[in-house]
């Protein structure tokens, strides 16, 4: 019998939505069976303001000090807890500094255990980025915090739900910065990292990946804009000599219809909202973020805190399923 993969699931911000989605989630006994789970939270999460608890599955306790002596156990799941942190600081729905601390606290622990050869990935649920700023932390987001903490110099954020699957060439910046950072160079990495991702972890020997233009209509020759020719056409033409499937640069307002159809594995998006607008329109509920590139598996829920949600017991699991799902079938892929 092949070992189940072991998987950290980090919560997320305290005061957010992403404590009740992993309790919810890790409460299905099909998400149970799927793997042996490490969860990096506190069970005082937990607990809703009427004293009800979230979690209906069982925990083989530990605490941060023993962690690294510790690993997944298939009695139940392992609960990494922090008790140094002021959880009294973090009321639930507010974007404080403390729930910052505490999300980048579980992050940086669920990387140290993964770089001890102890988990075989990461699950991450949703931050707030503004707290983690208020923390006083540099990161930007996820990606970015795991680019650097495992030394990986090109990496994507790639969106799996539905029909679509979408890689980012530019992801947190202002619509103004995409058009200052956006290079041939960056757009033929982010080519090569999909084309990788879908053959090593989606079993698709030649990837067709469908190429977004920046400008209205791709460019329209150039009467809207130079990028298209003179950016995005070069990454095609290497991509091409390398032997890759690539097709493009197409009209971002027809080119997921085309996915849609089929004619496309995956679509490259120019910068964050054009990749993300039709997935999340399609698939809110089940689309899972995923970050190609590193030398461990990272998937993620796709949606943020929901800080309005938070302590309501409301909160849908479905994007946590299937971010857990996601990550078992990469490692799972990664091991053949």
């Amino acid at each position: 019998m092949k070992a189940k993969p072991r998987l950290a699931l980090t919560v997320g911000d305290p005061a957010g939505i992403g404590p009740e989605v992993a309790a919810k989630a890790l409460a299905d006994p099909e998400i149970l069976s799927l793997a042996d789970f490490v969860v990096f939270g506190d069970r005082r999460l937990w607990l809703l303001p009427s004293g009800e608890s979230l979690a209906r599955f069982p925990f083989c306790h530990t605490t941060i000090d023993h962690f690294r002596a510790a690993t997944a156990t298939p009695s139940g799941v392992t609960l990494v807890e922090f008790p140094a942190l002021d959880y009294a600081a973090m009321p639930l729905g507010r974007i404080t500094p403390a729930a910052g601390e505490a999300s980048i606290q579980y992050l940086l622990a669920a990387i140290a255990a993964v770089q001890a050869g102890r988990l075989d990935g990461v699950v991450t649920g949703p931050i707030s980025k503004e707290a983690i700023h208020l923390a006083g932390y540099p990161w930007p987001g996820h990606t970015e915090l795991f680019a650097e903490k495992f030394a990986a110099p090109d990496v994507a954020m790639m969106f799996a739900g539905g029909p679509f699957r979408v890689v980012l060439v530019t992801i947190h910046m202002s619509l103004a910065d995409v058009l200052r950072t956006l290079s041939t160079e960056g757009i033929l990495r982010t080519i090569r990292l999909a084309d990788a991702a879908l053959k090593k972890f989606f079993a698709i020997k030649l990837p067709r990946l469908g190429v977004c233009g920046l400008n209205p209509h791709a460019g329209e020759g150039g009467r809207f804009g130079f990028e298209e020719r003179e950016i995005i056409d070069p990454a095609l033409a290497q991509a091409r000599e390398e032997g890759l499937a690539v097709f493009g640069p197409l009209p971002a307002d027809t080119i997921f219809r085309a996915a849609l159809q089929g004619k496309f594995d995956l679509v490259v998006a120019m910068y964050h909202d054009q990749g993300l607008i039709p997935i999340k329109t399609l698939a809110f509920e089940e689309s899972v973020n995923i970050t190609i590139g590193l030398p461990t598996i990272r998937t993620s829920v796709d949606h943020g805190t929901a800080f309005d949600l938070a302590g309501q017991g409301q909160a849908n699991p479905a994007s946590m399923k299937s971010a857990i799902r996601m990550a078992v079938r990469m490692v799972e892929a990664g091991r053949s």
